[in-house]
């Protein structure tokens, strides 16, 4: 029995539409017969920088909901028809197919208030910005902890800030100052409650002071790192904290510059725990849980901003176009088949 996907061979430029054998699951896995997926930019760093064996085929997608079909014999705590959500793992074949097999680890059930296309769009994002904010940062989940305290989130519009600065707000009590460069940006942050949106194409540290804060000490930094590294490192109090999830360029910061102040650098990459297959990998699975809990007590809310029919290779394209232009808010999920 074949399964329709979407995938690409040696020639990376190219995106199509394949057949591909139904997959079976064994060991930890559930098979998910998938309903939506999100586009994000871990998929065209892929599609760049691998290219699959001779005459085989790469499948994208790093973001899923949708309804179990069957379960592999070690899995527990789900069946078939659970309706489940996850991002899975970056070392295996992504959900850009009608079937696809996941570590039963990695997933939890999908909020009930949210439809397919709604959910879809966090599950990569929510899992970065809890590890960023309670794995690397070590804040404490208590709103009457961290008073006084401010956190910096550079780049907040995008997949990651979206749900982030509602994560920060609901469960700390940090006061969270978001950068934006666009008025729809800021808009959008506010709409997410954000209170103080300053803007990170003029420099930082003259809007923080009319702010009344001369220095910070964590900052998550969520895109153009490196452009922003120095004045991040000027800002930042001693002993503080610079959290990260880009690729900069090594040669384009001085990582020396953190020594003066006993700075931290924390980089995050939600495909650790899978890829190393952690002792602490169904903390995954548990993270999610955690959201969509949230979700349906109506804390946080979706940050679906755009979305695209079918699940295709034209619309994938198209979708991934939109990625690397860079001005993506929230994010860009595909439904259907």
């Amino acid at each position: 029995m074949t399964m329709r996907a979407v995938g690409y061979q040696s020639d990376r430029l190219a995106l199509l539409d394949i057949e591909l054998p139904k997959p079976h699951p064994t060991g930890h896995d559930l098979l998910v017969n998938v309903e939506a997926v999100a586009i994000n930019p871990v998929d065209a760093k892929v599609r760049q920088r691998e290219s699959p064996p001779s005459g085989s085929w790469r499948v994208l997608g790093w973001d899923a909901c949708g309804v179990v079909a069957a379960v592999g014999t070690s899995v527990q705590g789900f069946q078939a028809g659970d309706r489940v959500w996850y991002a899975g793992a970056l070392d295996r074949p992504g959900c850009n197919s009608e079937w696809h097999l996941v570590d039963h680890r990695l997933v939890s059930r999908a909020p009930r208030t949210l439809n397919s296309t709604q959910a879809a769009a966090l599950p990569l994002t929510g899992i970065t910005a809890w590890e960023l904010l309670f794995d690397r940062l070590r804040l404490q989940q208590d709103t009457s902890a961290h008073g006084g305290e401010v956190l910096l989130v550079v780049g907040a519009s995008g997949g990651v800030g979206s749900i982030l600065v509602q994560l920060v707000q609901a469960l700390t009590g940090i006061t969270v100052v978001a950068t934006a460069s666009r008025p729809e940006s800021e808009q959008w942050l506010r709409d997410l409650g954000v209170a103080t949106v300053i803007n990170h194409q003029l420099p930082l540290q003259p809007q923080l002071q009319a702010l009344g804060v001369d220095r910070v000490g964590r900052v998550i930094s969520l895109t153009h790192t490196a452009h922003h590294f120095s004045a991040l490192v000027d800002l930042l109090e001693p002993q503080g904290c610079l959290a990260l999830i880009d690729d900069p360029d090594p040669a384009a910061m001085n990582v020396l510059a953190l020594k003066r102040k006993s700075l931290s650098l924390h980089w995050e990459l939600m495909f650790t725990r899978s890829l190393y297959q952690t002792p602490d990998m169904a903390q995954q699975g548990r993270i999610l849980q955690q959201i969509a809990d949230l979700v349906d007590r109506g804390i946080l809310r979706t940050t679906l901003r755009e979305l695209l029919r079918p699940i295709s290779a034209a619309t994938l394209e198209q979708a991934h176009r939109q990625i690397a232009a860079g001005h993506t808010l929230g994010k860009l999920v595909l439904a259907g088949w």
